[in-house]
């Protein structure tokens, strides 16, 4: 059933990625020699200032990077040899997600989204891509929120979720880094721990919700008019994109499948059967996601996960020989459903039959903290590579998830928090997870309804 496929490490030797060609060495995109947007040596700003020489290089292929944060800041690394590129100093607890470009990211933290540059992008140049790279950094640009929550990205669109007000923003993605003039603003009625999905006709697809409960979620079209609704879903967390643009959303007894106009409820066999945290590919119509049964748990560790079959709107669950947590799943590139458990293994499921085909060992066994924010392994996955943090030893191994190669690990110097990626491409990443940690929303409530401005 499985495809195999080559790590970046293979085929970033093969294309000779560690060796990076000097910008001159090709022209750029307008035929001066230099990349666009990369300035040139000697080069003066509009106040005469000298702009200093450019660090930008040009690769062979893509270089892609990764982003682990740690206490005190964030640090980029390089994929394929692990080795850091970058450390940049971030005071508090900072969150990663995906900005939708392949170079970026999003850091949730004081303030909002604060953009962060990866260093690594693509650019066309007729029939073919020329490929950059420079040093990482912390931009200036800020997208405001009270509460940074859910990043969603999707057919070259961004939506941010501001769980303090409600504010729902979507931007093109490869508009992201520019900051937020010409993008699609609305608010919901109320604030909440919420999230917001824009798809390809321009239509969105939101939750409902206060301060105090998540009931359901609605469907406005592209003028912002609601035409459809489904409040059958206490404790709306986390969402999914699957094949067709099917949504799923979870609830604390099932989820909701979204396709187009049209909401089914997709019922757990358990009174709570909470889903809350899914990783979907839209190669697949089935969902992973995880599965939690106690109401009453202060942490409830599962040893079973759900996977949803968009299709039909039903519901498999799989027995796993160890539990796991919000940052264990993902998903491969033929749609394996992937969890890394607590015996230190990736398990590797089959969606379709929901069958177990092979464990990988990777880390040591571990237990998750009772403290969402305390770091744990984490689970990222790019380009058939399964990357996998070990808090616990400082370091980042990588897999290949075809052929279950541990064919990389590194001590990274810092003890690894939170796990992300860019690709270097200017693709936008069609498989992904939603992950959140089981905290409390301590939101403000704002009346009236879903307005675009």
């Amino acid at each position: 059933m499985l495809r195999t496929t080559a790590s970046p490490a293979r085929a970033a030797l093969a294309a000779g990625l560690a060796l990076p060609l000097l910008l001159a060495a090709c022209g750029g995109q307008d035929g001066s020699g230099e990349a666009s947007g990369a300035p040139s040596a000697g080069a003066s700003t509009p106040a005469g200032e000298p702009t200093p020489p450019s660090d930008v290089q040009e690769a062979a292929a893509t270089t892609p990077r990764l982003a682990v944060t740690y206490d005190g800041g964030i640090r980029v690394l390089d994929a394929t040899t692990l080795e850091t590129v970058a450390d940049l100093p971030l005071e508090g607890f900072n969150r990663l997600n995906g900005a939708g470009d392949g170079r970026h990211l999003l850091v949730s933290t004081a303030g909002g989204f604060r953009v962060l540059d990866a260093g690594t992008w693509a650019e066309p140049h007729g029939d073919h891509d020329h490929y950059y790279t420079s040093a990482p950094e912390l931009t200036d640009v800020l997208h405001a929120a009270e509460e940074p929550g859910h990043v969603v990205v999707h057919e070259g669109r961004t939506a941010l979720f501001d769980d303090g007000t409600g504010a729902v923003t979507v931007l093109d993605s490869d508009e992201v880094a520019e900051g937020a003039d010409g993008a699609r603003s609305l608010r919901t009625p109320s604030a909440h721990h919420g999230v917001a999905v824009e798809l390809s006709d321009g239509s969105l697809v939101l939750s409902e919700g206060t301060e105090d409960e998540r009931t359901g979620v609605r469907v406005l079209d592209a003028s912002g008019q609601e035409v459809a609704a489904n409040a059958q879903c206490p404790g709306v967390h986390g969402e999914a994109v699957a094949a067709d643009e099917v949504v799923v959303i979870g609830c604390e007894d099932g989820a909701l499948v979204v396709d187009g106009r049209e909401i089914r409820k997709v019922q757990a066999p358990d009174a709570y059967g909470r889903i809350g945290n899914q990783a979907g590919t839209e190669d697949s119509p089935i969902v992973l996601g995880d599965y939690k049964t106690d109401p009453d748990a202060e942490l409830e560790r599962p040893t079973r996960v759900s996977l949803i079959d968009t299709r039909d709107a039903s519901l498999r669950l799989v027995d796993l020989p160890a539990s796991y947590t919000f940052r264990s799943l993902g998903r491969g590139e033929d749609g394996e459903a992937l969890v890394l458990g607590t015996d230190g293994a990736l398990h590797v499921i089959d969606p379709a039959s929901g069958r177990v085909e092979r464990s990988v060992p990777v880390v040591a066994p571990w237990e998750e903290p009772v403290e969402w924010q305390e770091p744990r392994p984490a689970l990222r996955v790019l380009d058939g590579t399964a990357y996998v943090t070990e808090p616990a030893t400082r370091q980042v191994h990588a897999v290949d998830v075809a052929t279950g190669e541990v064919w990389k690990s590194a001590d990274v110097g810092v003890v690894p928090n939170e796990l992300a990626a860019v690709s270097g491409d200017a693709e936008e990443e069609h498989a992904h997870a939603h992950e959140e940690g089981e905290h409390a929303d301590e939101h403000a409530d704002e009346d009236g309804p879903a307005t675009t401005r």
